[in-house]
């Protein structure tokens, strides 16, 4: 397959060096030739200077026969312009732009433009080892609809079927973590101390989802 890639950062380097490791083809779009110095002299991958949301551009890196396109350079205005006219101009459906500000990843996301949020991203994965207890976002998928969240429960909801967490929640429950080791969800399994849930949710539910398992479990549930 044939990937388009805009910006030819730290991150837009290794996409092209690992689309290429794994048999595919790729071609990077840059405004700034000498950041290909980024890219091994040896990668067969073409090398595009200009802006990335101007058709000539992408037409030149081979966008009709593409089968995705990302767009992680330094800038959100530059990454969300080039993705939406890549989305609607050439209906590429696979199209992924990188946002700093976490704002408008929510905002383009409603629009059906996959994002990765560098700063809430990063800022959930620090969190998350530096206060292991707390909840994380592990992956969204490329709609933007649903996000998987690790989480451990309060101790109420220790003992508690996983069909059970899902119907209280509803969510999904993709695996369990137990004592370093992930554990496939079974009807029978019941939650026990130190166990981490990973679940799958509606992503403007995800609120709600950690605010009830944060907080104790009426009595009437604990059944």
């Amino acid at each position: 397959m044939h990937f388009v890639i805009m910006g030819c950062g730290r991150v837009g380097a290794m996409l092209a060096h690992r689309t290429v490791a794994d048999g595919h083809t790729a071609a990077v779009i840059d405004q700034n030739p000498i950041a290909f110095q980024r890219l091994s002299e040896d990668l067969p991958a073409a090398r595009i200077t200009g802006p990335g949301f101007d058709r000539a551009v992408l037409e030149q890196a081979g966008i009709r026969e593409a089968a995705g396109f990302a767009a992680v350079s330094s800038g959100d205005n530059s990454n969300i312009i080039a993705a939406r006219v890549v989305r609607e101009e050439y209906g590429l459906r696979s199209v992924v732009a990188r946002i700093y500000d976490p704002r408008r990843a929510e905002v383009y996301e409603r629009l059906g433009i996959a994002t990765v949020a560098t700063v809430r991203w990063t800022t959930a994965q620090v969190l998350h080892r530096l206060i292991p207890a707390s909840p994380s976002h592990e992956y969204q998928d490329v709609s933007g609809a649903l996000t998987m969240l690790s989480i451990v429960p309060h101790s109420s909801w220790m003992g508690l079927s996983v069909p059970g967490i899902e119907r209280r929640t509803g969510s999904r429950a993709v695996y369990v973590t137990r004592l370093g080791e992930g554990i496939l969800p079974r009807e029978d399994l019941r939650l026990q101390d130190g166990d981490r849930l990973h679940l799958m949710a509606p992503t403007g539910k995800l609120a709600d989802v950690e605010s009830v398992l944060a907080h104790p479990l009426a009595e009437e549930d604990q059944a």
